[in-house]
């Protein structure tokens, strides 16, 4: 395995972190077809991919650092390098993020900043406990 580190000349999406995966598509002479074909990644999830490219896996992201706009990342030695013209991409590993809360305490605040009187129907949300 090599080093990879992704320089980007906008700034990154806040929601990238250590642990997620990054991967990557050749986007020269590339359209998305609109029956997408589906490709398996390498945690099982599926990704799909267009006509004239797949979609590759770079790894796993190793750092972050958003002040410089930079990934980066281990990277197989027989994986072709991204160029930069290459789309970029990442996602989360759904074992570590999931889409419930965890834990024991929660606090809500909803306000008001209409000046007239509105009603709440409903309130819900999905709550785990996270040990116990």
């Amino acid at each position: 395995m090599a080093a990879i580190t992704l320089v980007f000349s906008e700034p990154l999406n806040e929601s990238v972190q250590v642990g997620d995966t990054v991967y990557y598509l050749n986007t020269a002479n590339h359209t998305l077809a609109s029956n997408i074909p589906v490709a398996s990644g390498g945690d099982g999830a599926s990704i799909p991919y267009g006509s004239s490219g797949d979609i590759i896996e770079i790894g796993v992201i190793d750092g972050v650092n958003y002040a410089s706009n930079t990934i980066t990342s281990d990277i197989p030695n027989y994986t072709v390098r991204p160029t930069s013209s290459s789309y970029i991409m990442f996602s989360k590993d759904n074992r570590v993020n999931m889409a419930s809360l965890a834990g024991y305490y929660a606090e809500v605040e909803m306000v008001n900043n209409d000046n007239i009187k509105i009603e709440l129907f409903s309130v819900a949300t999905e709550i785990v406990e996270s040990s116990k």
